[in-house]
């Protein structure tokens, strides 16, 4: 049970989710292949073909690698689903899955985020750009009926799989649609801005432990902390060295999480942002603006294909968590906000599956209607098409937190608002205490107001707004700070508060309103340390007036007329990512209880925060 929790946080996907409550109807359409296809350095990755039984025309290819399996095994057992939607799996497609190297079925060691290799020296050295390769060339000469176009998708790590798919440089691959794709771990899912999510922390397991032969069970056994209030259990442990007990030095992962805690070399030849570069195939970038897991990589990966490449590249982002945009959930909702019905049955329908019909099926003929970008506004509940992302007509718009408010004014650069930071009493990230182990997706959207009443969350605001505001595009807070230790994480939270006569919904939880509801639209951690450099981490100095920029990720959110704009600012943020020590240690992940610090911190008045204004 613990393992299918765990799965369907970080591997979402229709075909493992979407109508599972459904017999499934795959076996009347679609015969079902197992084999296992030999790479280049003689290991062989197991592999699952569904093909239509109507062999009397051709069909593209379109494949999902995928580290969570691709079960069910054997040729009589079919999934509830297959495709990326139901809209293509009746369409017809060859629908193939792969467990990627060192993962279940498949052959090999895994390697968690497998670094790319560029150039590479004989058949031995192999990543997943080979195996991608290699597999796509024997499915176009083996698999019978396939008409030579292939395609490649995935959310989540197999979204990463899909990224990387494109460095394989093969042909036959035409489209590709990285979703929720991870591009970098030290800014994606376990980490944001060098601070560790410890909210991941449960989730080592799944990454860390190679298996010992192929199997169709799993070998790794997911930490049971005897508690559902994670907060607490956080709190009590102290130290992160306090939860070395759990894992054994068998979990890889955990130790280079540890002995990796700057953005070093381990991390950045994982990274694939930097090997986007002169891509050939179609790519369909697809996200969540309220994802928890994946947000920083679909962003990214759209912007660093845009800036290197010349190929079809689209961007769509809608108002899901991880991987809702699968599902064929009759409402969207995040938390205590509806956005809208049928929101991802009209992106499965009208977007990607006009995407890969175009380019797998009618091979790039004819007119495509999509748009560069499809992003969804979630402030006014409505989609919107741009010719760029962020649209041409955007400017950058600065406002100033200024004792309290937040104002075309600036303040006295020498004037602050100054609160204590207390690892012992940390700022909760949401108000909910039963979760299930990781980071629950609702937080994204979250009333904050328990926040806004803490001696230890700083709050600038602007009057009611006489008329509309819409973001698009990142927004970068330039603060001006100082703490009364040597190490501070700074957190910054934009939020839009409702007015008083807010309609209530069903949706809210019963103990909320929505009136004067606080909905978190954006938010992110800068860890102080690495306000200069992610490489080399430096101290602060005490009682020092020091300039720390926060990077928030892009939205795309009207602020209505009635409404207020609300950014928060604080130093704690538990246990969502973990605790600052807030004294200078060389490696947090080794620091001692009495590292801990109560420090005071302050919040000067010509800070300022630039946000990206659609006018």
């Amino acid at each position: 049970m613990k393992k299918l929790l765990f799965i369907a946080f970080f591997a979402i996907t229709a075909t493992v989710f979407a109508q599972d409550t459904t017999p499934s109807t795959v076996g009347e359409h679609y015969t079902k292949k197992e084999v296992s296809i030999k790479m280049r350095d003689g290991n062989t990755l197991f592999t699952a073909i569904y093909s239509p039984k109507d062999t009397s025309k051709k069909y593209p290819i379109i494949m999902q690698r995928t580290p969570y399996s691709c079960a069910p095994y054997g040729e009589n057992e079919f999934k509830k689903s297959i495709g990326p939607s139901e809209t293509m799996m009746k369409e017809g497609y060859i629908v193939v899955y792969q467990d990627v190297r060192g993962r279940w079925m498949s052959d090999g060691l895994y390697d968690n985020m497998r670094a790319y290799i560029p150039n590479k020296k004989g058949k031995s050295q192999v990543d997943e750009a080979s195996d991608t390769y290699d597999t796509i060339d024997w499915l176009v000469k083996n698999v019978d009926n396939n008409n030579g176009n292939v395609g490649v998708w995935g959310i989540s790590y197999p979204g990463f799989y899909s990224t990387y798919s494109l460095l394989s440089n093969h042909p036959a691959l035409k489209a590709v649609s990285p979703q929720a794709c991870i591009s970098d771990f030290f800014f994606d899912d376990f980490h944001h801005n060098g601070a560790y999510l410890l909210s991941y922390w449960k989730a080592t397991p799944l990454f860390g432990i190679q298996k010992a032969e192929p199997t169709t069970k799993s070998w790794y056994k997911l930490p049971d902390v005897g508690t559902k209030d994670d907060y607490q259990f956080f709190l009590d442990a102290g130290p992160l060295s306090n939860l070395d007990k759990y894992y054994g030095k068998d979990n890889e992962f955990w130790q280079q999480l540890k002995d990796h805690s700057s953005y070093d070399d381990f991390w950045q030849k994982r990274g694939i942002l930097q090997h986007l570069k002169d891509i050939k195939p179609a790519v369909m970038i697809v996200g969540g603006w309220f994802d928890a897991e994946d947000l920083y990589g679909p962003l990214n990966t759209y912007q660093a294909i845009e800036k290197s490449s010349k190929n079809y590249n689209t961007i769509v982002m809608g108002p899901w968590s991880h991987g809702d945009w699968a599902r064929n959930t009759a409402t969207a909702t995040i938390g205590n906000i509806k956005f809208g019905d049928s929101i991802s049955s009209f992106y499965q329908k009208n977007i990607e599956a006009n995407f890969f019909r175009h380019f797998l099926k009618d091979n790039g003929k004819g007119q495509n209607k999509l748009p560069e970008a499809y992003v969804f506004d979630t402030g006014a509940k409505a989609w919107k098409t741009y010719d760029v992302w962020p649209p041409k007509n955007a400017s950058k718009e600065t406002m100033f937190l200024n004792e309290n408010k937040l104002t075309a004014q600036t303040g006295t650069s020498d004037a602050f608002i100054e609160f204590v930071s207390d690892p012992k009493k940390p700022v909760p990230f949401t108000e909910d205490i039963n979760q299930k182990g990781i980071t629950p997706r609702k937080y994204m959207t979250d009333d904050q107001r328990f926040a806004a009443r803490r001696p230890d969350v700083v709050v600038y605001e602007t009057p009611v707004l006489t008329d509309d505001m819409t973001l698009a595009g990142d927004i970068l807070a330039q603060l001006q700070v100082s703490t009364s230790g040597t190490d501070s994480d700074w957190i910054v939270k934009v939020i839009d508060v409702f007015p008083a006569d807010e309609p209530e919904t069903d949706e809210v939880a019963p103990y909320l309103k929505m009136s004067n509801y606080h909905m978190m639209v954006r938010s992110e951690v800068m860890r102080g340390r690495f306000r200069n450099s992610f490489i080399t981490p430096e101290p602060f100095v005490a009682i020092q007036k020091t300039a720390v920029n926060v990077k928030l990720q892009d939205v795309m959110h009207t602020f209505k007329k009635g409404h207020k704009i609300q950014v928060q600012i604080q130093s704690t943020w538990f246990p969502f990512i973990d605790l600052n020590p807030q004294t200078f240690v060389d490696n947090i992940f080794y620091a001692k209880e009495t590292d801990f610090k109560k420090q005071t911190q302050r919040v000067y008045d010509d800070s300022k925060i630039l946000f990206t204004v659609v006018k």
